[in-house]
């Protein structure tokens, strides 16, 4: 990872101002100056996409039901339908607390990171960890008692989210970085399956691994890669990690006991 950050980079409600989000100038001039642009992006299209969810629940809920058919993640569907990998990160519930939590902890983690990672860079290894989180609903799916796991959905950004406070902890570790703040956040985060019913645990212990993966490759790795670029360490690695979490899916899959039916 480049150098742009500093001890006290990792505190808490560093995110974009709304200012940022929706002027093309200021945009314009983030993104040279490595501003959380793309964190800011992910937050409008999640907000947005939660809006349109609230008036079809309103005015359409059978056409919301069939969107959602289509889009969240539910293992017995995943290797069938792979884009749900990826629709699934940027819906949420229709109540007001799944994407404000969400998002508060996207918009105060992600700039972090986005900073040190750089912009497309950031948006890979984000995706990558949310597609992580749908492999660990995956595995649950094969180890879950009678199999329920494979009939459970899931979506929201936390996979994704849990990922980042992997790479975090694992980078402000290196740095010898004060991250006591942002240690709050990410210890309510983990608690919150605890307290609240129906979190999908699994989905968060999927994105942590896969993002303390990917950022253990990204600063220790292979000897032989130490000197490369940050940007081909992140396409070797994000690759190499991907076509890992391609593999387990597969053979994940081989034990969905639905399967002969979604394809």
């Amino acid at each position: 990872m480049n150098n742009r950050f500093n001890r006290g980079a990792f505190g808490f409600g560093s995110g974009p101002s709304l200012s940022t989000l929706f002027s093309r100038r200021r945009i314009a001039a983030s993104w040279r100056n490595g501003g959380a642009v793309v964190t800011g992006g992910i937050i409008v299209a999640c907000v947005a996409i939660w809006l349109v969810e609230i008036v079809l629940n309103l005015v359409a809920p059978s056409a919301l039901s069939a969107v959602l058919n289509e889009t969240v993640f539910v293992p017995v569907y995943a290797v069938a339908h792979p884009w749900i990998f990826i629709t699934a990160m940027f819906l949420h519930a229709t109540n007001l607390f799944h994407v404000l939590f969400n998002m508060l902890t996207l918009w105060s983690i992600g700039p972090v990171l986005e900073r040190m990672m750089g912009h497309w860079r950031f948006l890979a290894f984000y995706l990558i960890a949310g597609v992580g989180g749908g492999i660990g609903m995956m595995v649950w799916g094969v180890v879950s008692p009678n199999g329920q796991g494979w009939i459970t959905a899931s979506y929201g950004a936390s996979g994704a989210l849990f990922g980042l406070f992997a790479s975090v902890l694992i980078v402000a570790r290196r740095v010898g970085a004060d991250i006591r703040s942002m240690t709050v956040w990410i210890g309510i985060n983990f608690l919150m399956p605890f307290v609240i019913k129906g979190i999908a645990w699994q989905a968060h212990v999927g994105g942590f691994i896969t993002g303390a993966l990917l950022t253990w490759l990204l600063v220790s790795g292979l000897p032989a890669l130490r000197q490369r670029s940050f940007t081909q360490r992140m396409w070797i690695y994000g690759s190499a990690v991907f076509a890992l979490l391609v593999v387990v899916a597969i053979l994940c899959d081989t034990q969905n006991p639905l399967r002969a039916l979604v394809f």
